[in-house]
């Protein structure tokens, strides 16, 4: 399963955010998933956040399960809900490579 999470950040706590990440993709690959790229977004016009967008890969919805109760991952809350203003998350599946042959 892939999941997509876009993650709006606030620009002011980007070094909380960064700290929550790195533990957080500990936490992950405890269950099984992996963090497989990261694009940063500037939103024009919106001076005081900034977008990340996350491709992740991981086993199953129960891994998912998992992963979200993870007391290690709860740890850190503080750190996401101090740089974290929204985020939405997407499950899909990988699609087709559009890459030129």
């Amino acid at each position: 399963m892939t999941l997509v999470a876009i993650l709006t950040v606030r620009r002011d706590a980007i070094e909380k955010f960064r700290a929550f990440e790195t533990h957080a993709a500990e936490v992950m690959k405890k269950h099984g998933w992996r963090i497989e790229r990261t694009v940063v977004v500037l939103p024009e016009g919106s001076p005081d956040v900034l977008k990340e967008i996350h491709v992740i890969t991981f086993p199953s919805e129960q891994a998912f399960a998992a992963y979200r109760k993870d007391e290690h991952l709860s740890q850190f809350s503080g750190l996401r809900d101090q740089s974290i203003v929204h985020t939405e998350l997407l499950v899909g599946e990988n699609g087709p490579s559009y890459a030129a042959s």
